[in-house]
């Protein structure tokens, strides 16, 4: 029996520096019987936008596109806290350049094909390794991220405990994507690499969307211009939010206080929802 969810749904595709050529994209909606409602999709360009999108007074659940946690194997390494609070203001105080020589130096050390450490959620989600500087840079999405969510005192289940009215996850949108299109590419930044193709596998992508055809047994509903609005951003990055809000409904669906989290998750490293 599908339930019903009440309040604001959220997915969020972040980027660790926001702009007018590549903003943070929230997309917004509700969740009723297995159907989605998309309500909105917005943009914002700055990550001032951001923390104030955050402090709003209103309730909501979310699904936000940037690792939760670093990989207990290279924290142990480096003799970091190993408190997840206290790992991430220890984080949040370091630089970029910092954390990238720091990680730099880590990988460097390490035998071929096992450069970078993962955490336990990246291999399920079929996720990057936490720690990437680069391509794309997730390690710069945590620093960026997770201090603004600790800040705004919003709940992160399993790892702080804040406002409950506000409750946010990590999500992924290449784990949904990969289960419908398999390793077809559907987005691309660099304008001479969105392609006929890539637009088809977009299509492809939110037909299979409304149709319910993920093992999230969920329904995405949309108006004909929100539809064009999805095909015509051949970055994907209005595509990603939505992939994440559909995370967040699965997530709100299975209720707290897990909200679909499995018991075991390692509470320094986090867990990407419905991984």
């Amino acid at each position: 029996m599908l339930a019903a969810v009440s309040g604001l749904l959220v997915g969020c595709d972040f980027s660790c520096s926001p702009s007018r050529r590549k903003p943070i994209v929230m997309a917004a909606g509700s969740a009723f019987k297995g159907r989605v409602l998309l309500s909105s999709l917005e943009r914002l360009e700055s990550l001032d936008r951001f923390d104030a999108w955050l402090r709003q007074e209103r309730g909501w659940i979310g699904a936000f596109d940037f690792p939760f946690g670093l990989p207990r194997e290279l924290v142990m390494h480096l003799g970091w806290p190993t408190p997840w609070h206290e790992l991430m203001a220890h984080y949040a105080s370091l630089s970029r350049l910092e954390i990238r020589n720091t990680f730099a130096a880590f990988c460097d050390a390490r035998p071929v094909g096992q450069k970078f450490a993962h955490r336990a959620t990246d291999k399920p989600a079929g996720s990057s390794a936490s720690m990437k500087w680069v391509n794309p840079p997730v390690a710069f999405m945590l620093h960026a991220g997770i201090p603004r969510l600790l800040a705004a005192g919003v709940d992160l289940p399993g790892l702080y405990s804040g406002d409950s009215r506000r409750v946010a996850l990590e999500g992924y949108p290449g784990m949904l994507a990969r289960e419908i299109l398999g390793n077809r590419s559907y987005k691309s930044d660099d304008k001479a690499r969105q392609t006929p193709e890539r637009l088809i596998a977009r299509k492809d992508l939110i037909t299979a969307l409304e149709h319910g055809q993920t093992r999230l047994g969920l329904r995405l509903k949309m108006s004909h211009a929100q539809r064009d609005a999805l095909v015509d951003d051949a970055s994907g990055d209005s595509l990603d939010a939505v992939l994440c809000l559909m995370q967040a409904a699965w997530a709100a669906q299975q209720g707290a206080p897990g909200y679909g989290l499995p018991a075991s998750m390692d509470t320094l490293e986090g867990w990407i929802v419905t991984a």
